[in-house]
């Protein structure tokens, strides 16, 4: 199935559903809110939530399901599964990644707890209409995404450091992207980071720990934003028996508009 910009909602859905589209959704369904995932047993549920809490860049709250086990969330107006409408999935066992798969219901349990968190993709839109480039589109990768030695605040078995995105810019552009994105708090807001990468941890942006690597031209600096993939590292250092999130890159499409979520 041919998916692109004008796609809408639903049908990113009902293709990651088929299993026709399983791959990154960066520039699919524009204009429309794409989440991460986080979906833990209920015993740690109410601990995530204050981890959320505590680190409002990386993890900013969407959603969350207000009774375990509970599979579909209305956003937007239309009603979506969590269990199989994102493209991919990744579970893991005793806080060990084990295989990414592309749908949960296999694997779901009753006493399972879903937290849909801001994605940076949802600024990304603003971006590319104040004309900045988005080198990972250009390129038609998935965003490079690196773990960093930005400590979290620790709640509970919750703890680790923060994962970025990264995106090249000219100077000028990386100033116009922190005063757009600070409209979007609920997607990740202004960067973190810009500029070397070595002061938070990163040794190679050409070996990015998750995503692709991107070109980076002499003019440009590596801009960085906290992202979505953090609560995965989390999830590891909680060491719940099972869990679930979203494979990085490969989001929950929702039908909420991202100019719904700017606070200026």
């Amino acid at each position: 199935m041919l998916l692109n910009a004008h796609s809408s909602p639903q049908a990113v859905r009902t293709a990651a559903r088929q299993g026709l589209w399983q791959g990154p959704t960066a520039g699919l369904a524009n204009g429309y809110v794409q989440a991460n995932l986080a979906i833990l047993p209920k015993t740690l549920a109410d601990d995530f939530l204050k981890f959320c809490l505590a680190n409002p860049k990386p993890c900013p709250l969407l959603a969350f399901a207000t009774l375990p086990g509970q599979t579909d969330f209305e956003l937007g107006g239309k009603k979506l599964d969590i269990r199989c409408d994102a493209p991919s999935y990744n579970v893991f066992r005793a806080g060990v990644f084990t295989e990414s798969v592309t749908d949960l219901t296999p694997y779901w349990r009753d006493d399972m707890v879903s937290f849909l968190i801001g994605c940076s993709f949802s600024f990304e839109e603003a971006l590319q209409q104040g004309g900045i480039e988005l080198r990972h589109q250009t390129e038609q990768k998935n965003v490079p995404m690196y773990n960093t030695n930005l400590k979290l605040n620790a709640v509970g078995a919750f703890a680790g450091n923060m994962v970025v995105s990264m995106r090249p810019m000219r100077a000028a552009d990386a100033i116009r992207a922190i005063q757009i994105c600070s409209r979007f708090p609920t997607v990740h807001g202004a960067p973190v980071h810009l500029g070397d990468p070595k002061l938070i941890g990163i040794s190679d942006l050409q070996t990015p720990d998750y995503g692709d690597a991107v070109s980076i031209h002499a003019d440009e600096v590596p801009v960085f934003w906290a992202c979505g993939v953090t609560p995965q590292v989390a999830i590891k250092h909680a060491g719940a028996d099972l869990a679930f999130s979203h494979s990085p890159g490969c989001m929950l499409v929702t039908d909420l508009t991202n100019a719904s979520l700017a606070v200026l």
